[in-house]
C-alpha cells in the first residue's frame, strides 16, 4: 500500500496546484486554432490550474475519430506557453509517453480504458522511470477499487511520486441518468486508503450531458473532491468527439462561479468541537444498533436450529415478503430513504440466510450458502 513519503505534497509540484484544481479544455485536439481559441479563454479567467486535450483518443469503434496525433501535441504545447497555463493529455503506451515527453507536455493523465490493464500500465510507469511528470491516475472503466489502487501504486513503485487520481465515474450496465455510474463510494474508499493522495473528479465523462456537470461538480465538491477536469470547447455542438459533454468557456467560468467551495475546517477549533459532540452521539448510536443486530442474530440462529429440528426450508417467501412489505412502510415513516431501507434489508436477510445455513449444514461447510 502506497504510505505517504510515497506521494510528494503538492507545493512541491512543478505547476501550480491551488486548491480548487482545475483542468478545462478540449476533448480533442482537432485544430491549432481550436486550441489556441479555447486556451485563452480559458486563461482570461484566471481560474484553470491546467490546460487538456486528447491527442490519442481511445475509441470504441475503429470508424471514429480517434484523435490527430503527435502533431497536435505542438499545438497544446503552443497554447501553454502562450497562456502561461500547464498542459497535460492523456497517454496509453509507451510511444505516447516518448512523443509527450519530447514535447514537453507538463501532466500525463492516464485514462479508464488504460487503467483497466496492468500490462499497459506498467509499461507506462516504465517509460516514465527516472522522469519527474506528474501523473493523473483515471479509475477504471469497471467498479474496482484494488486495480485503480493498483495502477496508482505501479507509478509510485517507479519513483512518480507526483501523483493524483481522477474519478470519471463506471461503465455498468442498466438504465441510468448518468453515461457512466459515479458510485461515489470507491473514491471516497480510495481517499480513506491514500488519505495523501489529492482526488479530482470528471464530471463530463460521468455526466455524458452538459446540462448535468454542474450538480456532479457540487457532489463531488461536497465530497472533499480536491477539483474538477471539464471538458471545453469554443463550439461543443461542433465537437469532433463527445460533443453532449463538452461545454464553452463561458459556460464554464460561469459554472464555476456559481459552485460553492466547502471548507472541510479541520482548522477551525469551534468546527472540530461541535463536530466531536455530534460525533460521540452518533457512536452511542452506533453502540446501540449493534447490540440489538447482535440479538437479532442470536434470535435467527434460533429460528436456524428450529428448523432444522423439524426439517424446514431455510427460505420462507411470504415471512420474507413481510419483511420487506412491513418495515419499508416504517422506514417511510421515519423519512429514511427507500433505497437505503431495502438494501439494508436484503444485507440483513442475507446474514441471515447464511447464518441458519451453518446450522443447517453443520460438518459440511461447502453447503453453506453464500
Amino acid at each position: 500500500m502506497i504510505k505517504a513519503a510515497d506521494i510528494t505534497p503538492l507545493d512541491q509540484w512543478p505547476i501550480r496546484t491551488d486548491h480548487p484544481f482545475i483542468i478545462a479544455g478540449p476533448c480533442s485536439a482537432e485544430t491549432p486554432d481550436q486550441v489556441m481559441q479555447t486556451a485563452l479563454k480559458l486563461a482570461a479567467s484566471g481560474k484553470i490550474s491546467l490546460l487538456r486535450a486528447g491527442i490519442w483518443k481511445p475509441r470504441t469503434r475503429p470508424g471514429s475519430f480517434q484523435g490527430v496525433g503527435a502533431p497536435a501535441l505542438s499545438w497544446l504545447k503552443e497554447a501553454s506557453l502562450e497562456t502561461g497555463i500547464p498542459c497535460a493529455t492523456e497517454v496509453a503506451t509507451k510511444e505516447h509517453v516518448e512523443e509527450a515527453l519530447k514535447a514537453e507536455i507538463d501532466v500525463l493523465w492516464i485514462g479508464a480504458r488504460t487503467s483497466v490493464n496492468p500490462f499497459s500500465v506498467q509499461e507506462i510507469a516504465d517509460a516514465l522511470k527516472g522522469v519527474d511528470t506528474p501523473v493523473i491516475v483515471k479509475n477504471p472503466i469497471n467498479p474496482d477499487l484494488q486495480l485503480w489502487i493498483g495502477a496508482i501504486e505501479r507509478f509510485a513503485m517507479n519513483g512518480l511520486n507526483k501523483l493524483m487520481a481522477l474519478h470519471r465515474g463506471f461503465s455498468i450496465t442498466g438504465n441510468r441518468t448518468y453515461r457512466n455510474a459515479p458510485m461515489w463510494e470507491i473514491p471516497i474508499a480510495l481517499k480513506a486508503k491514500i488519505p495523501d493522495l489529492e482526488v479530482l473528479c470528471d464530471p463530463s465523462h460521468i455526466t455524458g450531458d452538459r446540462k448535468l456537470i454542474s450538480s456532479v461538480a457540487q457532489k463531488a465538491i461536497d465530497l472533499g473532491m480536491y477539483g474538477l477536469m471539464i471538458e471545453t470547447h469554443p463550439t461543443p455542438d461542433e465537437a469532433w468527439s463527445d460533443a453532449a459533454q463538452q461545454m464553452t468557456p463561458d459556460a464554464l467560468v460561469a459554472m464555476l462561479g456559481e459552485l460553492r467551495w466547502r471548507d472541510p475546517g479541520v482548522a477551525d477549533p469551534g468546527h472540530q468541537q461541535r463536530l466531536a459532540e455530534l460525533r460521540a452521539e452518533i457512536d452511542a448510536i452506533d453502540e446501540q444498533l449493534l447490540q440489538y443486530l447482535s440479538e437479532r442474530m442470536q434470535k435467527v440462529r434460533s429460528i436456524g436450529a428450529y428448523k432444522k429440528s423439524n426439517d424446514l426450508t431455510i427460505l420462507q417467501l411470504e415471512r420474507w415478503k413481510e419483511i420487506l412489505e412491513t418495515r419499508s412502510a416504517l422506514g417511510e415513516q421515519l423519512q429514511l430513504d427507500e433505497s437505503f431501507v431495502t438494501r439494508y434489508l436484503e444485507l440483513l436477510h442475507k446474514a441471515s440466510i447464511r447464518e441458519q445455513s451453518k446450522i443447517m449444514n453443520e460438518g459440511n461447510e461447502d453447503s453453506v450458502l453464500w
